[in-house]
């Protein structure tokens, strides 16, 4: 693999850019974050940070001298937004295995949540909630996709992220664990009985969950509406909000 040493060339430019795609992601097991505050997260974090480059346009250089001091232009070749911000690093992605999830917690299950926008907004809604590990399918968005990353503000360094066969994990987590969803055809979440810990499911933004994962939910939700033409549904993340707001309000 390539060491991001010394001042910034071309081909570390290039080293850089390719981590904006998935599969050298996985290859390198590297991700880059952008954006003063949540660089710092991540310098703060168990996370290891391989690499830190910042312009003169803060002050970076005088918190974290290991620094790489790079020009404006140069930053804005590396990065993934429209308006580089002044600080990008590039950071190892954590190994994380299925053993490690909790089992006697209150934690999310995404069905293939394909919006980078939407996952990052969970990631600060598990965040805010107290909520320590979301197990992703296999088909979620990437968790540690530029847009992602960017969405969360630095929560990702407080949560645990498993991707896996949701199926499996959840038929297996079925004997032990309650299985929530949410529905259209659910029992209204304001007045069903929650609990404080178990899992809950949330579906696709298109499609909802699955039959398949639909059949393994002990309990279906529906978050009503309040009004006689209201919209459709709601959005992935909006909903996961109400879903994990009403579960620490009964159990607080």
């Amino acid at each position: 693999m390539y060491n991001i040493l010394g001042n910034i060339s071309k081909q570390e430019k290039k080293y850089i850019n390719s981590l904006s795609v998935k599969k050298y992601r996985d290859k390198e097991r590297l991700f880059i974050v952008e954006g003063e505050k949540s660089v710092q997260e991540f310098l703060s974090s168990s996370f290891k940070v391989r690499k830190v480059y910042c312009t003169d346009e803060c002050d970076f250089l005088d918190k974290y001298p290991d620094s790489s001091k790079i020009t404006s232009s140069e930053m804005q070749q590396i990065s993934n937004l429209k308006t580089a911000s002044p600080v990008l690093a590039v950071v190892e992605i954590p190994p994380v295995e299925i053993g490690t999830i909790p089992r006697n917690e209150l934690i999310l299950a995404l069905d293939d949540v394909q919006d980078p926008g939407n996952l990052g907004t969970i990631i600060r809604i598990a965040d805010w909630f107290g909520i320590s590990c979301i197990v992703c399918s296999l088909f979620t968005a990437d968790a540690y996709g530029p847009k992602t990353v960017q969405a969360t503000m630095g929560s990702l360094t407080r949560i645990r992220l498993v991707y896996t066969d949701l199926y499996s994990f959840l038929k297996q987590a079925s004997d032990e664990s309650l299985i929530y969803g949410t529905f259209l055809e659910g029992e209204n979440i304001y007045t069903a009985e929650l609990s404080g810990n178990g899992i809950i499911v949330m579906g696709n933004e298109g499609k909802g969950i699955s039959p398949e994962i639909a059949g393994l939910t002990s309990r279906k939700l529906l978050i009503p509406a309040f009004a006689n033409n209201a919209a459709e549904s709601l959005n992935v993340a909006v909903a996961t909000a109400i879903t994990c707001s009403e579960f620490r309000r009964r159990n607080y």
